[in-house]
């Protein structure tokens, strides 16, 4: 197989945020935003974890739920900090925050980070979960079919999801910040199809990646189909709290998905990829090159892409055929 054909995991992950890119690799992970007089600020910083070095919080589909949990933590913690790069200079904390401020101290922030996470996944799981069961609960007045019940709750799961990825595509705002969720899958099948990170090369990668956080969300509604379909319980309290406990599992499972995905070009593999692809046609858009300067500052603050290439792909960025792919 020819090198330019091949693709291989490099552990680097991000996210896109306000005018800007976060990258991580392993317990480091770098800010970069596009600040308003048009420089570059990047930011390095350390996370661990909420689990820390345990071990337990290390095995297979446990990792799956402390990962997500990290996601949401960090992923609050890089957009609250590209958006102080946004606030108007002349902009008074309300009320209630100077009477947190007072109270809680330098806690406040972390703490209302906190309770921001715990209510996004009050919502998402209300949305995604719950409302898709009591739907198909209301409609089992009319269809006494268990099995077909449970078709119908999966079918409805899937279109809330569906539709609530198209309706988040329509908000004004919305465009740029998928440009710089392009920009950053650019950046990483960049590295990981062996080609230097430069602009140029960035641009000519797809902004498609089979470890986006799009694509596990899929896989969590997709697995929540097959999961509570086995589910047959009459007791509605019963019904419900199972699907609530089995939250974690299926969280669990889709992450192990989601890790093999972006290790293997297996074709069941692929396949089981395709839908979280198509979906992410919808959350990721082509950025200019200042995005994608921007996403390559995020990549070099925390990874050397250069010492990968050489020690992965066996050569280095002046290789002939490198220069013969320009």
């Amino acid at each position: 197989m020819s090198k330019k054909k091949q693709t291989r995991y490099s552990g680097i992950g991000g996210q896109a945020v306000l005018e800007g890119v976060m990258m991580k690799n392993k317990d480091k992970y770098a800010v970069a935003i596009r600040k308003p007089n048009g420089e570059i600020d990047v930011d390095v910083e350390e996370y661990k974890g909420i689990a820390g070095e345990n071990k337990l919080a290390k095995l297979p589909f446990i990792r799956g739920v402390f990962s997500f949990i990290d996601s949401l933590v960090l992923g609050m913690r890089v957009t609250m900090h590209s958006a102080s790069f946004f606030e108007e200079e002349d902009e008074q904390p309300s009320k209630t925050e100077q009477r947190l401020s007072k109270i809680l101290g330098n806690k406040a922030d972390d703490i209302m980070m906190g309770f921001t996470v715990v209510l996004s996944v009050i919502i998402a799981v209300s949305l995604f979960m719950l409302l898709p069961f009591f739907i198909s609960d209301f409609l089992g007045q009319y269809i006494r079919n268990a099995s077909v019940i449970a078709i119908v709750e999966g079918v409805v799961r899937i279109a809330i999801f569906v539709c609530y990825i198209v309706a988040i595509t329509l908000m004004k705002d919305i465009k740029r910040l998928y440009m710089y969720h392009g920009a950053e899958h650019k950046c990483i099948n960049c590295i990981e199809r062996g080609r230097p990170l430069t602009v140029k090369d960035v641009k000519r990668c797809s902004r498609l990646h089979k470890r986006c956080g799009t694509s596990f969300l899929l896989f969590v509604v997709l697995v929540s189909v097959v999961v509570f379909f086995f589910i047959r319980v009459d007791n509605l309290a019963l019904k419900l709290v199972i699907r609530l406990a089995l939250i974690p599992v299926i969280a669990g499972i889709s992450y192990e998905l989601i890790r093999l995905a972006g290790r293997s070009d297996n074709a069941i593999v692929n396949l089981l990829s395709k839908p979280g692809l198509m979906m992410q046609k919808l959350t990721t858009k082509e950025p200019d090159d200042d995005m994608i300067e921007v996403a390559i500052a995020s990549v070099e603050a925390v990874f050397d892409w250069k010492a990968y290439l050489k020690e992965t792909f066996g050569y280095d960025v002046d290789d002939s055929w490198l220069e013969d792919e320009q």
